[in-house]
């Protein structure tokens, strides 16, 4: 099986509504993404020969996903109340509303499944929240 890595970063801000404890609190991170693509053959013909895909598409598929997330703060869909939204938006806050909590587990999942549908052989994604801390998400196969 041949493996292919990169990473990407991005800075944002959340919280975890709901939770009791530090993480209920608005703060941020610098998110680390690390993605690995995997396929058991290397492509054959043309300029791709001997690759599984090309670097720089890789590098550019993720890089744009961590881009999206950047410098905002994001938040589970229905969490804050639309007065706070409105308030927010007014002063120029970049807001990404996600239909999930946003913590790590589900963050790796979401870049999973996003670069999968882009076409990309994805193995595995890893998202660090900290330097020590990381979710990782993989699919298994029964």
């Amino acid at each position: 099986m041949y493996c292919l890595k990169t990473t990407a970063t991005f800075d944002s801000a959340h919280f975890l509504s709901g939770y009791h404890g530090k993480c209920a609190n608005l703060h941020g991170h610098h998110w680390i993404v690390e993605v690995t693509i995997a396929k058991i053959d290397l492509q054959t013909e043309g300029e791709k020969r001997g690759m599984v895909v090309d670097f720089s598409e890789l590098k550019q598929a993720v890089r744009e996903l961590a881009d999206d997330f950047d410098h905002a703060l994001i938040y589970e869909e229905k969490t804050l109340q639309r007065a706070t939204i409105e308030a927010l938006l007014a002063e120029g806050f970049r807001l990404i509303a996600v239909p999930f909590r946003p913590t790590a587990e589900h963050f790796a999942r979401h870049f999973y499944e996003t670069l999968q549908k882009n076409g990309l052989p994805v193995r595995t994604v890893t998202v660090y929240e900290t330097p020590d801390n990381c979710a990782s998400f993989e699919e298994v196969s029964v």
